[in-house]
């Protein structure tokens, strides 16, 4: 017979390791699809705005309503900025920066200007979100922030909230 080649037979060993192959071939599929799956609704869920929130927390309050909230904020596209944000828990957000150069008084400031493809640190002794009359908020626990961009519209993110006397609020951002 010409053209034709012959297979060799398989053996019991050689088919398991073949069913094993497949399986895990199989298994990578699976894993990229759901990796595709979940990264469609992540864009989804967050409207797809080229801005992406992160590392979002809240200390517990010391005195009741009043806090502050840290998160780091990237922008993957054009220039924006922060125009409006409010909590799942109420009460009224205002931004904040230092009040000068060397100066640690804060004052308040009607926006937050985010570079184009640019990230942005809301942090303890900068630029940050106060927040007062709110309601309730328990270490442990979490909350919804939800900022507004002039460009990007309203983006939300879960902010843990952390117990300082439990050393809650050394949680630094990266």
């Amino acid at each position: 017979m010409l053209g034709t080649t012959a297979l060799p037979a398989r053996t019991a060993s050689g088919r398991l390791a073949a069913r094993r192959v497949a399986r895990a071939a199989a298994g990578a599929c699976l894993i990229a699809l759901t990796a595709a799956g979940l990264t469609g609704c992540y864009a989804s869920a967050s409207t797809g705005t080229s801005i992406a929130l992160a590392t979002a927390y809240v200390p517990q309050p010391s005195v009741p309503g009043e806090t502050v909230a840290y998160l780091v904020i990237r922008n993957n596209g054009g220039k924006d900025r922060l125009i409006g944000a409010r909590t799942s828990v109420g009460g009224r957000v205002t931004f904040r920066n230092v009040a000068g150069r060397g100066s640690t008084a804060m004052r308040t400031i009607p926006a937050i200007n985010i570079p184009a493809d640019g990230t942005v640190r809301l942090v303890p002794d900068g630029l940050h979100l106060l927040i007062t009359g709110a309601g309730p908020m328990h270490g442990g626990k979490d909350i919804t922030l939800t900022l507004v961009f002039a460009h990007a519209g309203a983006v939300s993110v879960l902010a843990q909230v952390t117990n300082p006397q439990t050393g809650g609020s050394n949680y630094f951002l990266n």
